[in-house]
């Protein structure tokens, strides 16, 4: 089983990002996904999940109508479109899938001017 993020880097505040999550060894369709930020010194917070079906979505408070969910099955692939990105946004982000057993090596967003 792996889980891969990539797609992470330096931003300047108000620029995007578009994160990949390539999943393999496992039945990526059949699962939901989610992407988790750690900020240093801060908790764990979920910021965006996707059925496994892609029917339905969920953002938290901070990100909505700024950063976009998809997954691409067919590709056992799941994206985060990051637009607008703020200095509160830097963190390593991590895909998670499979109900919380699989977690990816995380990647580094890093927004600064």
């Amino acid at each position: 089983v792996q889980v891969v993020e990539s797609g992470g880097g330096l931003v300047q505040p108000g620029g995007s990002l578009r994160l990949s999550c390539a999943a393999s060894g496992f039945t990526f369709s059949n699962f939901g996904m989610s992407w988790v930020r750690q900020a240093a010194g801060k908790r764990l917070e979920c910021v965006a999940d996707i059925r496994g079906n892609a029917a339905k979505t969920y953002y938290t408070d901070s990100v909505k109508g700024r950063f976009t969910i998809s997954r691409d099955n067919a590709k056992n692939t799941g994206y985060l479109q990051m637009n607008n990105l703020n200095t509160e946004d830097t963190a390593v982000y991590y895909c998670v899938t499979r109900q919380g057993k699989y977690w990816g090596q995380g990647t580094q967003v890093t927004v600064s001017s």
